[in-house]
């Protein structure tokens, strides 16, 4: 058993000197360093990580003048997507990139920001969360520090077979990626299925499931676009998510290195170009080039799916202001911000406008 352990020990040993294993670093914050242990689901060829999360820490780096090191798990390295938010808040990362709406009921009004809304860039998704959790959302992310919120980009749903109307999705069974987009589903006929974003090529693959509410760059991360050939590009809104920091370790770092960190944070689409306006263009137009067909609804159809995703504003309203939450008031809200930005709120109900 003595000689077991100790060839087991030995092993372990040389995997982390030949850099095949990695346990996770103990993160210092020091009177002149930071180390950040950053946790993130994307896989770890994402447009995410080698476009926002890599320049990101690198650019702290920078301006640091290398007192702020790091060390980046992603792919759900630390776990999976919907633990991500507590793996930052208890500690098993310093910072990290998580989704609230992977956890159904635990933000309830910061779900606002996955109202059907059509964003093409992460950088303005960013600024329009970032006011909304100032006024409207802090209460609801006590016990870690926020650096950024955002709505993420456009999502459009993505299927097996053509649909071109309400009756081609009557039935079908749609992976959900949480948040407002589980109603918009069933209120368009279709059966919301929620699993793992690792789960659905396999899913698709088999049939399953017969499609997918998400945004064009985890069609690419994840290859969905080898399993869906069939897009509709219909206001659906996305997910809330965002980064937070751990408490603890935000409290030990150093206040010259806090400015550096919230300055890239606050907004790492914008201090790093990823995932803007020009590259969601972009990733669509290689969507399609992947052999996806994308389809545009006529707006007598828009019209049909955009008064549904209102009904589901009303609903989601009345249910939140029933248990004393002033759900209206963040949409009036909302509608009004990104109103500012240029953006139509499609599950803004008609009535509300003043």
């Amino acid at each position: 058993m003595r000689a077991r352990k100790l060839l087991m020990a030995g092993l372990v040993l040389g995997l982390a000197a030949a850099g095949i294993f990695t346990a996770p670093t103990v993160s210092s914050a020091s009177d002149d360093t930071v180390h950040i242990r950053f946790s993130t689901w994307h896989p770890p060829a994402s447009r995410e990580v080698k476009t926002v999360w890599e320049p990101m820490l690198e650019e702290m780096k920078k301006r640091s003048n290398g007192r702020i090191t790091y060390t980046l798990y992603a792919g759900g390295a630390l776990g999976k997507g919907p633990e991500h938010f507590d793996i930052v808040k208890n500690g098993l990362s310093d910072m990290g990139y998580f989704t609230a709406s992977w956890t159904p009921g635990r933000f309830p009004k910061s779900d606002v920001l996955s109202l059907a809304t059509s964003v093409d860039s992460k950088a303005t998704a960013a600024t329009i969360g970032k006011e909304m959790y100032e006024k409207e959302l802090k209460d609801e992310f006590e016990g870690v520090k926020v650096m950024e919120l955002n709505g993420c980009i456009q999502a459009f749903i993505w299927t097996r077979q053509p649909v071109k109307s309400l009756e081609d999705l009557k039935s079908l069974k749609i992976r959900t990626p949480g948040g407002h987009q589980t109603n918009y589903i069933k209120a368009l006929g279709a059966e919301p299925v929620f699993m793992p974003l690792g789960d659905v090529y396999l899913a698709l693959e088999t049939g399953t499931i017969d499609g997918l509410v998400t945004c064009s760059p985890l069609v690419l991360a994840f290859k969905l676009h080898e399993v869906v050939k069939y897009g509709v590009k219909a206001t659906f809104g996305c997910v809330t998510e965002g980064v937070v920091a751990n408490q603890k370790f935000w409290d030990k770092v150093p206040d010259d290195l806090k400015a550096i960190i919230e300055d890239v944070a606050s907004n790492p689409y914008e201090a790093t170009g990823g995932l803007d306006h020009k590259v969601y263009g972009e990733m669509i137009s290689e969507i399609e080039s992947k052999g996806v067909t994308l389809y545009e609804l006529p707006a007598e159809e828009s019209a049909r799916w955009s008064e549904r995703f209102q009904d589901e504003t009303r609903k989601w309203v009345k249910d939140l202001e029933a248990e004393g939450k002033g759900a209206k008031e963040a949409v009036v809200m909302y509608n009004q911000i990104v109103g500012k930005e240029g953006i139509t709120c499609t599950a803004f109900p008609a009535e509300w406008h003043e």
